[in-house]
């Protein structure tokens, strides 16, 4: 990259979970090794194989979306809005027409509004074409939590969604990186949201055989790098960064959290759905980060995994950051939130990226949970079941796609 780019910081953090409905609701959970996956309440899943979720629990935007505007937005919306609205408020920036064409918006989601995709797929069928809502459309397109958070918050500026699969979430914050690095924006509204668990969703994952089917215990479905893991629990959810020019945040005297060096993204080109044997895509994903980032493995402290609890993600992942990190891999620790969380798919990224800012101002690692049985393929050090409090002045997040995007995103402590 080149010499003159613009250093960017974080300055503001939003987040909507399955354990935790703010930031700080989100960050305790974390702390607490709380577990988010629990017996499906959104649909009737009796009949299906997998049965249980990572739902976001008393969801009620009453306060914080309009009410009549927020009936014709699919669910993965609201949460984006909500996160977005939290990071706005939590970052100080004030949006104005002297500087909302300077403020862009790039929320990434891997499937979009899948809800509203099925209920009115569901009312072509039983009522005809004339019943189908005129909301369908912009309810159910991917872009749409781009779109309806500049509206509400009236930013003007480089606005696009992502679709990336499960990665969607960090390749938004690592596009918004550039466009503040390249000077074209000031400050950018970045992440991922996500809200898929519904009948198609649940059953399309199901079939490909990617969910865990650990019905007669939820609670442990969950558990990356475990050598007992049949496999990912569905979540969703949101979670958005206000990041911004460092020059830009200084001037306003912003809080700032920490400091966004790096972003490395490939392409495996090799499978719909299952990565390079190896974690070779992943890997040179990490590599780019560091060398965006201009740094060594030497100054990585911490990565949160991608983690998902598929046999094949974390065995593979392990391998990812051994190559990638060299001897660093086994003296540093590693983690999955997603034990925690589920996998929010294309929101993932986005509430991952909030915890790696969390755990440097913190100073402490967000655990694995439901380790209990090591893997010989995966030998790393992974967190078990509780937080350890460690300097961190840099921290690696990957996120891993079907279609074989890779991404990893490298934060730092603001120097």
């Amino acid at each position: 990259m080149m010499d003159n780019l613009h250093r960017v910081v974080i300055t503001g953090l939003g987040a909507v979970t399955p354990i935790g409905n703010t930031v700080n609701d989100y960050w305790t959970g974390l702390k607490n090794s709380l577990n988010g996956v629990e017996a499906i309440t959104l649909f009737d899943a009796s009949n299906h194989a997998c049965r249980f979720a990572a739902e976001v629990k008393n969801f009620d935007p009453q306060g914080i979306l309009e009410p009549k505007e927020s009936k014709r937005w699919d669910r993965f919306a609201k949460f984006g809005v909500v996160a977005a609205k939290e990071a706005l408020k939590d970052s100080g920036l004030t949006i104005t027409e002297s500087n909302a064409d300077r403020i862009g918006v790039i929320i990434g989601s891997g499937v979009g509004g899948l809800l509203t995709m099925e209920t009115q797929a569901g009312v072509l069928h039983a009522k005809g074409p004339n019943r189908v809502s005129p909301f369908t459309v912009p309810m159910m397109i991917p872009n749409m939590a781009t779109g309806l958070a500049a509206i509400a918050l009236g930013a003007k500026g480089p606005s696009s969604a992502v679709a990336t699969a499960c990665a969607a979430g960090s390749n938004a914050i690592g596009d918004a990186l550039r466009l503040i690095q390249l000077g074209k924006a000031d400050a950018m509204i970045c992440g991922g949201a996500e809200a898929s668990i519904t009948p198609l969703g649940v059953a399309g994952f199901s079939s490909a055989k990617a969910l865990s089917f650990r019905n007669e215990d939820p609670a442990t479905a969950s558990r990356p790098f475990d050598a007992e893991r049949d496999g990912f629990v569905i979540g969703e959810g949101s979670g958005i960064l206000i990041i911004e020019s460092l020059e830009h945040a200084s001037k306003r005297g912003a809080n700032i959290y920490a400091e966004l060096i790096g972003y490395g993204t490939t392409c495996d080109a090799h499978h719909i759905t299952s990565p390079t044997p190896g974690g070779l895509g992943g890997a040179e994903a990490m590599k780019l980060a560091l060398e965006d980032a201009k740094i060594t493995p030497e100054k990585v402290d911490y990565v949160n995994a991608h983690g998902t609890s598929t046999p094949a993600n974390d065995s593979n992942e392990t391998s990812a950051i051994k190559i990638s990190l060299k001897d660093r891999a086994n003296q540093i620790p590693v983690s999955s939130t997603k034990s925690m969380t589920g996998h929010l798919l294309g929101g993932s990224g986005g509430i991952e990226a909030v915890a790696c800012v969390l755990a440097i101002k913190h100073g402490i690692v967000p655990p694995t949970i439901n380790y209990s049985n090591p893997d010989p393929a995966c030998d790393l050090d992974y967190v078990s079941n509780t937080t350890r409090e460690k300097t961190l002045r840099v921290v690696l997040s990957n996120s891993f796609g079907f279609g074989g995007h890779n991404v990893c995103l490298a934060f730092s402590q603001i120097n």
